[in-house]
Formats: C-alpha cells, structure tokens, sequence
C-alpha cells in the first residue's frame, strides 16, 4: 500500500456523526499515515472554533492523531515549496504546505476532500478524496 498523508478535513470525520465518512476514516487511520503539525493546528483550530471542545477535549482530540499517525514538522523547506506548490497548482497557501509537507514525507497520496481528485503533483503525489469510490 502506497504511504499516506491526511489533510486535516478529512481526518475530522474521525469526531463526525456521520457514520459511513468516519467509519471509512477510522479503517484509514488504522493503515497508518503520516501528518503535519500544520495539520495538527487545523484540528485544533477547527475542534475549539466549530466544535466547541473546551481545552482539555481539544487536547486530548489532537493528542489521538499524533497517537495514531506519525507526524512531521514544518520545516523552512516545506514552507518554501508549499509556496512554490501553492503558486504552481493555484492551491491555498495551506494546502500548498500540506502538499510539500506530503511529498517531504516521500507519500505517495494524499487524502483530501477538498483538493482536486485525482491531480498529480510534482509527478509524486496524487490527490485522492477517499470518499469517492
């Protein structure tokens, strides 16, 4: 199986009602994967905000990812090829340091649901929603 890396939309599925989307992502987080701090942050950002976690759920919501995914820095490197990324593919500035970070990470896909499907970057990474089938 090709290495994996998880945008920070998808893996909230993992808190998520819906039973079909967080099933599928609790099968892929039990495959393992690879995420960023970056990514870590969003959750975080995303878990106080929409979520509503006080900060000790918040806490303890982050600390499961980085439990269950090996997770890697952001680095001055990723940063300036997530801008290269981000202005080449016409991506967000974050998606761009997602991106770099994920193929810094030598994945070879990326679980995104808001990233174009199917797009290859670099000729090394390919965007996948894995909700599609």
């Amino acid at each position: 199986m090709p290495s994996v890396f998880f945008d920070s939309n998808v893996l909230l599925y993992a808190a998520a009602d819906e039973g079909k989307k967080r099933a599928r992502v609790e099968a892929l987080i039990r495959a393992n994967g690879t995420i960023s701090v970056q990514v870590l942050s969003e959750i975080a950002s995303v878990a106080r905000r929409k979520m509503r976690m006080d900060w000790d759920e918040t806490v303890e919501f982050v600390a499961a990812f980085r439990n269950w995914l090996h997770v890697i820095p952001l680095t001055e490197q990723i940063h300036d090829d997530g801008i290269r990324l981000a202005r080449r593919y016409q991506l967000s500035v974050y998606d761009g340091m997602i991106v770099a970070a994920a193929i810094d990470a030598d994945c070879t896909v990326l679980y995104s649901e808001d990233m174009q499907n199917g797009m290859i970057v670099d000729s090394k990474l390919r965007i996948q929603n894995p909700f599609l089938s």
